[in-house]
């Protein structure tokens, strides 16, 4: 264990001084078990996935369906390769202010949340938790992740290993008025979690919203920022959430996958976004549940991150002229 902390500080202090991605400083450093070199191609193949998500959290049979559902997702994931399958805000369940509102759906109030059927929702969380096991497949499902009383539960993003154990758990930090007034606990963290050396962050809702989100998460030297979100997407832009998820990419120079509702698909389909911004592959723009599925290319250079890490280190203050008069004065030409 001393060994391997003393080898994963060489790995960040690499990082630290050069500016690349933990990854990247990895492969430079590691060696294989005969002394040949790390392969300089390596790839992380992931699943992002729409689905159609259920509103009312009390409905138990709409819950085993969503069980379902994910799990058929699991296995399509599985036949094509991924190592990891992401999926949207509220899977599992994606309750519906007017339904949970205690004072009715007419006057949205506080939400309800003793009508949540919690047994079934674990229930189809440990099924999920088993597949995972049986498929050898990492999977990060949104949810609902219940509190001590009367604290209102978390908005989440559950983190489940290849072996079924859940790992972590991210929390929506930055929620939506209705979501934070009525309904949840907002989380108080950045959460990375790591799948075979690559750095995965994690972000939901209408984080997309606030870049300082995603440049924290730069700043921890993830590989790939999971998004999963229930929209909005809107004939304008294609959506708005999966364009600033596109801007986001290109902006911190990582990859981005975007996982959002089949009944969002129309106008704003999930799919896995490149370091520059394009699209790598998308799922159907239809109501229907889908994958798409691309290998991510970890060590391909992008001198674009660490140059912005050199220029906000205070590159530019040896070079500024504080003191001459044309500079100062902004009156004149």
């Amino acid at each position: 264990m001393t060994a391997n902390r003393s080898f994963k500080r060489r790995v960040r202090a690499r990082a630290a001084k050069t500016g690349e991605s933990y990854t990247a400083a990895l492969r430079h450093l590691r060696t294989a078990p005969r002394g040949e070199s790390m392969p300089e191609n390596t790839t992380m193949r992931l699943s992002a996935a729409q689905l159609t998500v259920q509103p009312d959290p009390g409905d138990t049979a709409a819950l085993h369906d969503s069980g379902r559902r994910i799990r058929a997702l699991m296995r399509q994931a599985h036949q094509a390769g991924a190592r990891l399958l992401h999926l949207p805000e509220g899977a599992l369940a994606c309750p519906d202010k007017r339904i949970m509102s205690a004072t009715g759906p007419d006057h949205i109030g506080p939400a309800d949340w003793d009508r949540a059927d919690w047994p079934t929702l674990t229930e189809e969380l440990r099924a999920i938790s088993g597949l995972a096991a049986e498929l050898r497949l990492w999977t990060v499902l949104g949810s609902l992740h219940p509190l001590t009383p009367p604290h209102r539960p978390h908005l989440s993003l559950y983190v489940i290993r290849d072996d079924g154990a859940v790992v972590t758990r991210y929390d929506e930090r930055m929620l939506s008025n209705t979501k934070v007034s009525h309904l949840y606990t907002p989380g108080s963290a950045p959460v990375v979690f790591t799948v075979d050396g690559v750095r995965f962050g994690c972000a939901m809702g209408m984080e997309a919203m606030f870049p300082e989100i995603f440049l924290e998460y730069e700043r921890l030297d993830v590989d790939c920022v999971l998004f999963s979100t229930h929209g909005p997407g809107t004939p304008v832009n294609n959506g708005p959430f999966a364009l600033q998820a596109q801007a986001l990419a290109a902006a911190n120079s990582y990859p981005v996958s975007y996982a959002g509702t089949a009944q969002d698909a129309p106008n704003a389909p999930s799919g896995i976004i490149s370091p520059y911004g394009d699209w790598l592959t998308r799922c159907p723009p239809e109501p229907a549940s889908a994958i798409a599925t691309a290998d991510l290319d970890l060590v391909t250079d992008n001198p674009a991150r660490p140059w912005r890490r050199v220029a906000r280190s205070g590159l530019y203050a040896r070079y500024q002229a504080p003191d001459d008069p044309r500079s100062l004065d902004r009156a004149h030409l």
